[in-house]
């Protein structure tokens, strides 16, 4: 199953956003663009290479308050609905009623909303094994834009719902959405996300 992993730089400084570990090569390459200064985890469920980064580069981390899966390393910078990202004309979103640490950064200049497991947009199975292909789409992941499944049910609280939380995102101004999963989605991210939203959330 494929990971994203996406790389904002501004002036010489790199922020990596869900972090993926890359291949010898790719990181003379990641040198090459610029200086990694900050490290990003925006779900609580992404944090396996988080610490080679950090380690590597002496960044700065961001991640939300009390996280459960990956507990190291420890947080510089805690996410939340009123932190400013380490980029200019950025947001963070959050998903406040998850059990579980989840966020969303919204690029305005380029309307470009990043997320992590909670949207996942599937052009093709690129990337994906044939065994992982047959599971995930056991699990009802299809080639469209999607609500994580997996994801949603185990951050949802018992007895409660995201709905409000979705509601919320849908007010901000964005065009074209990637996740940690999947491929990049241009221009049709708000109308897919609607309807994503209620075929997972239809109460």
């Amino acid at each position: 199953m494929n990971r994203n992993m996406v790389i904002v730089k501004s002036g010489d400084e790199l922020t990596l956003i869900n972090p993926v570990r890359l291949s010898d090569a790719a990181l003379c390459q990641l040198d090459a663009l610029g200086n990694v200064r900050h490290v990003l985890r925006l779900g609580d469920f992404h944090g396996l290479d988080d610490r080679f980064y950090v380690d590597r580069y002496q960044a700065e981390f961001w991640c939300q308050s009390q996280p459960e899966t990956y507990k190291v390393p420890m947080a510089n910078h805690v996410i939340n609905a009123a932190a400013s990202p380490p980029m200019p004309d950025a947001q963070f979103f959050v998903y406040e009623a998850a059990k579980y640490p989840e966020a969303c950064l919204l690029l305005k200049n380029l309307k470009l909303l990043i997320a992590t497991d909670s949207i996942q947009y599937w052009a093709d199975w690129s990337y994906t094994t044939f065994l992982s292909r047959c599971v995930l789409r056991m699990m009802g992941f299809k080639l469209t834009l999607l609500i994580g499944g997996p994801w949603l049910k185990r951050v949802t609280p018992e007895g409660g719902s995201l709905v409000a939380d979705f509601e919320r995102l849908l007010r901000l101004d964005f065009e074209h959405v990637v996740g940690a999963h999947g491929q990049l989605l241009h221009d049709a991210a708000k109308p897919m996300l609607e309807a994503a939203i209620a075929k997972a959330l239809p109460d």
